[in-house]
């Protein structure tokens, strides 16, 4: 699927995707996804429906969703580069995610933002209604420990 909004693009084309650009933001520059190594990179973009946000052919946004395809998704690593910001291309590039014709009819969508609440709430996100429902597994040093 591809979509267009004057000279950018939003593209399942995974063909398309810039690796080294997802690679950089995610390990170098992400909060949520600081020191990941490589390798793992390549197995959540196999395992994942993925979205590039391109300026002609240069990619300048990603994200990405863990589905079954039937019941449940999760939004990840949505990102888009600095010098893009703030021009509504992030607010664009969720829409598309959240409209793509394979991702329609699930039960439940989810992700974990420790910034962009307000963003996402525009796109029908909301707390955990019964957050007591929910648990976790989580090693946020995971990627720290696995350089050493």
């Amino acid at each position: 699927m591809e979509w267009k909004q004057e000279e950018f693009t939003v593209s399942d084309c995974r063909e398309n995707l810039d690796f080294e650009l997802i690679f950089h933001f995610l390990s170098s520059l992400s909060y949520w996804a600081k020191d990941i190594p490589r390798e793992v990179v390549v197995k959540s973009l196999d395992n994942s429906l993925c979205f590039g946000l391109f300026q002609g052919n240069k990619q300048i946004g990603f994200g990405r969703v863990v589905t079954d395809y039937a019941t449940f998704a999760y939004l990840a690593d949505v990102f888009v580069i600095e010098e893009y910001r703030k021009k509504g291309l992030g607010k664009w590039l969720i829409e598309c995610i959240v409209k793509h014709p394979q991702l329609q009819g699930l039960r439940r969508w989810m992700l974990a933002t420790a910034d962009a609440q307000d963003l996402y709430h525009r796109y029908g996100f909301v707390s955990l209604g019964n957050p007591e429902r929910f648990m976790e597994k989580h090693d946020p040093n995971i990627y720290r420990r696995s350089r050493s």
